[in-house]
């Protein structure tokens, strides 16, 4: 099948349609070329036809993936910290220990 140039730029954008919801080239090829008449008198306005008429269905989307769940941890200990704390620095535990005053051996 001999096509002008026009007839191919016109029709491009179709097949690049095509090629975009992941129709191979020689699917392409096959299916818009099947069962021509004998006496084809328009061969351009049968391809425009045919690549409207039998375009495949849009790839479904893909899938989303969650992000990443960052779990913090404690400055000293490196225990995590639930999920609901947003930010850095010390547990309870770390806390509660820095701020109880050592005990001096040598003090009497």
């Amino acid at each position: 099948m001999l096509l002008a140039e026009r007839d191919v730029e016109r029709l491009a954008p179709g097949v690049a349609v095509w090629l975009g919801r992941g129709a191979d080239p020689a699917a392409v090829c096959r299916t818009l070329c099947a069962d021509l008449p004998p006496h084809l008198h328009n061969p351009a306005g049968l391809l425009a036809h045919r690549l409207k008429a039998l375009l495949p269905p849009p790839l479904p989307a893909a899938p989303v993936r969650a992000a990443p769940v960052v779990r913090l941890l404690c400055e000293d200990c490196e225990r995590p910290f639930p999920p609901s704390v947003t930010t850095p620095g010390r547990c309870l535990d770390c806390r509660a220990e820095a701020e109880t005053p050592a005990l001096d051996p040598h003090a009497a």
